[in-house]
Parts: C-alpha cells; structure tokens; sequence
C-alpha cells in the first residue's frame, strides 16, 4: 500500500513540476553556477577586429563581451551573465548568439584541444562538433555580411567601480546598478531575457507631461476669467452712463 502512494505521489509530482517551472520566464528559471572565475578587478578588453564583439586577452579563459552579456566558454559549454564576475548561466547551443559563435579561433585565450586543427583566422567548426542536427537548426550560422554588422555594445565600464572586495552579490542589488548605469538596448532574444527585470519605481512612468497646467485646471480658470471680464464691462457701461447723465458746468 505505501509503495502505490509513493507512486502516486512521484507521478502526480513529475506532471506539476514542469508546469510550475513552464510558467517562469526562462531567463528567471535558469539556475546560476559556479565556473571558478573570479577576477580581482574589472577585466580589460579588445574588440575582434570586424566583429561585434571584445573579448578579454588576460582573463583566465575564453571570455567574451557580446550585446549586452559575458560569454564564457568552458569544459565546452557556454555560460553568460550580466555582470562580469557572475552569476552565470548555461546557455544551449542552439540559443547562443551567433555573432560569439562566429569568433575566430585565435581569440580563444584557453581553446580546447579539439581547437587545434582548424585554421586559427577563422570561426570553430561547430557543426562538425555539435553535429548535423544543430548545423541544421542553425544553417548559415557561419556565412554573413561583414558591411551589414551591428554596431558593437558599450562596455558596461561602470562595472569597474565594483572590484572583487565590493562586488555586489546579490541579484537585485545588480539589476538595480545595472538599471541606473546602462541603457543598452539588446537585439537577441537571449540578452532581452537575461536582462529581463521588474519595473524600477522611476523607469516607465508614461509619456513625458509637458508644463502646460491641466485641461481642468484650464477650463475652471477660463470661466472664472469671463466672469471677471464680463464683470469689468458692466462696471464700465455703468460709469459711463453717469458721466453722461451728469450736468456739465
């Protein structure tokens, strides 16, 4: 009996977890890990030549800047954040931008070993490592027109008054510097998502009121004014009216 309860408990349980998980936004439901880095000061960074992206020559891995995030590679996953010590997220293959993917493989300051065969002024030959279910899903990932791209990001530079002894751990603390200090505004789906966060008391108030007073205001202003005018008038027929009825000497 307590075996058939235990069943039914796991299966009713294995039906509502994913529900409950399907109703959070994907970049909220994303669990942060840990991937050892943990860089004393704001790192420097260069931009690939041609490309929108800047990547960091002295950071202790393959360490990116792409719209908006931190792209690391490491132990051949992906992982992003918005904030350049963490916290980090694995991001899928077939969602990482492709404009990272498309990084030469000189630029890859710890490449793994399977790196090492193909030509160093071009991008890794991901389909051949992720398979032709992925080059499919992603076709023409590696052919683009360079005059076309984008224009690359600013650097969240604000950052580097948040070393390593001050860096602020928690996640609304950095939503919330990030919100007063960066005005970026992604293109990919990815980015909008992790940078996804609750309205700021101050952000979107509406459009912006002008100084005129309140059409209310304008209209009990309004007929008050008539009244007064009108008012003046008669006071001015009235006097002229005894002028004229008095005997001159």
């Amino acid at each position: 009996m307590a075996r058939l309860l235990i069943g039914f408990v796991m299966r009713h349980l294995l039906l509502v977890v994913p529900l409950l998980l399907g109703a959070v936004p994907p970049a909220l439901a994303q669990v942060s890990v840990s991937i050892g880095i943990h860089l004393p000061v704001y790192p420097e960074f260069q931009r690939v030549p041609g490309y929108p992206v800047y990547y960091a020559p002295n950071a202790p891995g393959n360490y990116f800047f792409y719209d908006g995030l931190y792209w690391v590679f490491q132990s051949d996953n992906w992982y992003s954040s918005d904030w350049y010590n963490g916290p980090w997220h694995q991001v899928g293959p077939d969602r990482v931008p492709l404009f990272v993917l498309r990084v030469p493989v000189r630029y890859y300051r710890q490449p793994p070993s399977y790196f090492g065969q193909w030509r160093a002024d071009a991008a890794p030959r991901w389909g051949e490592h992720w398979g032709r279910d992925w080059e499919q899903r992603r076709a023409g990932w590696d052919r683009w027109d360079r005059r076309a791209a984008p224009a690359p990001a600013p650097l969240p530079s604000y950052q580097g008054r948040y070393p390593q002894s001050r860096y602020p751990q928690d996640a609304d603390a950095q939503r919330a510097i990030r919100s007063e200090n960066y005005r970026h505004r992604p293109r990919e789906p990815v980015t909008r998502e992790r940078l996804q966060a609750p309205d700021r008391p101050n952000a979107d108030r509406g459009p912006a009121r002008d100084n005129r007073p309140d059409d209310r205001d304008n209209k009990g202003r309004g007929k008050s004014d008539r009244d007064s005018n009108d008012r003046n008038n008669r006071d001015r027929d009235n006097n002229g009216r005894g002028n004229n009825g008095r005997d001159r000497p």
